[in-house]
């Protein structure tokens, strides 16, 4: 049985979470919860608050047992991109992508 959790539109680059979601793969929850803790990210953040919802969903809506816990799956999907634009040279617009990111966490319970 898993439990999963989302956090859409989030304001930071994806692949600046990819790197903290590589860290926490495969670990059990309180590891996990431990690295991002002491990551000084933004990141961190943002992927803490995701896993400890993706724990409460399992908790609480599965019945599953927070100590068997580990980290299926951490990604960070690209989401809609804000287009802004930054005057250049001799009359030029030069385009500016905000990347947005869909953060996910999915937690399963060891066999």
């Amino acid at each position: 049985m898993e439990a999963r959790a989302i956090a859409k539109y989030v304001r930071i680059s994806p692949l600046k979470v990819n790197y903290i979601c590589k860290e926490i793969r495969g670990k059990q929850v309180d590891e996990a919860l431990a690295i991002l803790r002491f990551t000084p990210k933004k990141g961190a953040r943002i992927l803490e608050k995701v896993l400890n919802s993706a724990i409460a969903n399992a908790e609480n809506n599965f019945n599953l047992d927070r100590d068997n816990l580990y980290v299926k799956e951490a990604y960070a999907n690209d989401g809609p991109r804000f287009k802004r634009w930054r005057p250049k040279a001799r009359g030029m617009a030069y385009p500016i992508l905000k990347r947005t990111s869909h953060i996910g966490v999915v937690v399963e319970e060891k066999k």
